[in-house]
């Protein structure tokens, strides 16, 4: 290692949070450029995100972004993996809660498809998250970022057959609808919510009961990550 790459380690490592004003473990702060990595890579793209971008987002030098993952390509299958991994821990966990309160007459199989739809809305929070998986599966070609990709893709699919239990169709049907949603969010269409009526109908039958909030929380398009 350089000097300079010592140098700024010793820098980002010395570094206190501005919440608690301790340091960072190096875990935690691979958890800091992790999150910021999916801002950047959702708004730009794999080929247009940089890692100096990534390490001004996350508040770290980029010498130490490379320190920790090498590449932008390492980096890039690390936001994957953990864009999948939440996804899938959100989905397991409205699965498992069985005690949710349902309406009546709705059959359990119902309800818990209506929780893991709502898991998959609630992931808008974590920005750039849809984006990043969108751009992910547009990356067929590349020989170690495709093949992440269509795992990743696959394992969703096997959820939703495996675990939910859901038929083919179904199992369609449900990603589907949750590409219809990544790509509004990629598009950053809200920002013509209000003012053409079929996107404004779209968002209504898209998030019937959630409407306020996902237009609070949709990256916009003056928004840069």
């Amino acid at each position: 290692m350089s000097s300079a790459a010592m140098d700024a380690r010793a820098t980002v490592e010395r570094e206190p949070t501005a919440e608690t004003g301790r340091r960072l473990s190096s875990d935690e702060r691979r958890r800091q450029i992790i999150q910021a990595a999916l801002a950047v890579f959702g708004a730009r793209g794999y080929e247009g995100a940089t890692t100096d971008e990534v390490a001004r987002a996350a508040g770290v030098s980029q010498p130490y972004v490379v320190r920790l993952f090498g590449t932008k390509e390492n980096l890039f299958l690390a936001a994957i993996e953990d864009a999948l991994a939440r996804m899938l821990a959100g989905f397991r966990a409205a699965l498992a809660d069985t005690d949710a309160p349902r309406d009546p007459g709705i059959t359990a199989e119902k309800a818990a498809a209506t929780r893991i739809g709502q898991a998959y809305v609630d992931l808008i929070e974590v920005r750039g998250l849809h984006q990043t998986l969108a751009h992910a599966y547009l990356l067929g070609s590349h020989p170690v970022i495709g093949a992440a990709a269509r795992k990743g893709f696959a394992t969703v699919w096997r959820f939703f057959r495996d675990e939910m239990g859901l038929d083919a169709d179904e199992a369609r049907a449900f990603m589907a609808e949750g590409m219809l949603i990544s790509t509004m969010i990629g598009l950053r269409i809200v920002d013509d919510y209000g003012s053409d009526p079929q996107i404004t109908e779209l968002f209504r039958s898209c998030f019937p009961t959630e409407l306020p909030h996902v237009l609070d929380v949709l990256p916009r398009g003056t928004d840069r990550f």
